[in-house]
């Protein structure tokens, strides 16, 4: 197993805290009696140090594609192949709902230590929530680069409990993992974090195209270690056409139509929901000229809370 620094446990300005392990990088928050916080918080501090042991002894079956049946005993782990079970048909690891996972996992940990009028648990931009009835929370959503490296906030949403919303997550060629595909960014929000960061992986594979703007390299060339393998990962985009942007957007819509099949019919929670994000590239200017956008709404009626996907279009000059 690789060695790591002990935990690193800090509190942090509003009554947030700070864990971090290795690659984990977690910011909480819980509201509720002063009582049930301190509660909720040692609770997670206490489960937080196990977690990254617990995932170095399975992470060669966590790098396992889900068509070759990772088998896996840790609680984050099934966690993480749960989530991405339903997508077997196309290439995923468990790997793709590790963020998710985890946020999970210690949000379930807080909430079983005490009871909480809401709580998020923000493992790196994916997020586990919770929400007592007559309460919300209201979550930025932010994916416009503009040509930055920090994005622009793009709106926000209000969750409430009968929401039926647990996890929200991001993904997308410019984010810290590898992306077979070109948006900036896809949010999903989900019942659960870890369905989300699986979701949100691939719907961000998918929205795609070829084209010469587009420079890919295999995976195993960036990261000998990666899950993806030879898989060609996107490295840099130039600047695209409206058509290749619609086109891109259009792929990525097919795909989440057809994963709705690998629901079962009687599930009553609802598909994710997602908004993907890909910068219309312009040459003459990287301020924003205009902006537009296309909801296309879905709808099943094996899964009658469907939600609806928001693409949006936004004229920018791509500078990677």
């Amino acid at each position: 197993m690789p060695s790591f620094a002990p935990p690193v446990l800090q509190e942090l300005a509003g009554a947030r805290l700070h864990l971090s392990h290795g690659p984990i990088d977690v910011v909480l928050k819980a509201w509720g009696t002063p009582e049930a916080v301190r509660a909720a918080y040692a609770a997670a501090c206490q489960r937080f140090a196990g977690i990254l042991p617990e995932l170095c002894d399975e992470l060669a079956m966590l790098r396992t594609p889900m068509h070759e049946d990772p088998n896996v005993d840790g609680p984050v782990a099934r966690r993480m192949v749960d989530a991405c079970l339903p997508f077997a048909g196309v290439f995923v690891t468990p790997m793709a709902a590790v963020a998710g996972a985890v946020a999970d996992e210690l949000l379930t940990h807080m909430t079983a230590a005490a009871p909480l009028l809401r709580a998020f648990v923000n493992d790196g931009g994916d997020i586990a929530v919770m929400m007592a009835p007559g309460h919300r929370l209201d979550i930025g959503v932010a994916g416009e680069y503009a040509g930055a490296a920090i994005p622009c906030l793009n709106g926000a949403l209000r969750l409430e409990a009968a929401s039926g919303v647990g996890g929200i997550a991001t993904s997308g060629a410019r984010g810290r993992s590898f992306s077979l595909g070109i948006a900036d960014a896809v949010t999903t929000l989900a019942p659960t974090a870890a369905m989300a960061d699986a979701a949100a992986t691939l719907v961000a594979n998918a929205v795609n195209l070829d084209s010469p703007a587009v420079l890919r390299r295999p995976a195993c060339e960036l990261d000998p270690d990666s899950d993806l393998r030879s898989l060609p990962v996107t490295v840099s985009v130039g600047p695209l056409t409206p058509a290749e942007v619609d086109a891109a957007l259009a792929a990525g819509l097919v795909t989440i139509v057809g994963s709705m099949g690998a629901f079962s019919p009687s599930l009553e929670r609802p598909l994710p929901s997602s908004i993907a994000m890909i910068e219309r590239g312009r040459k003459c200017s990287a301020m924003p000229t205009s902006k537009s956008r296309a909801r296309l709404a879905l709808g099943s009626a094996r899964l009658p809370a469907m939600g609806a996907i928001l693409c949006q279009r936004l004229a920018r000059a791509r500078r990677w």
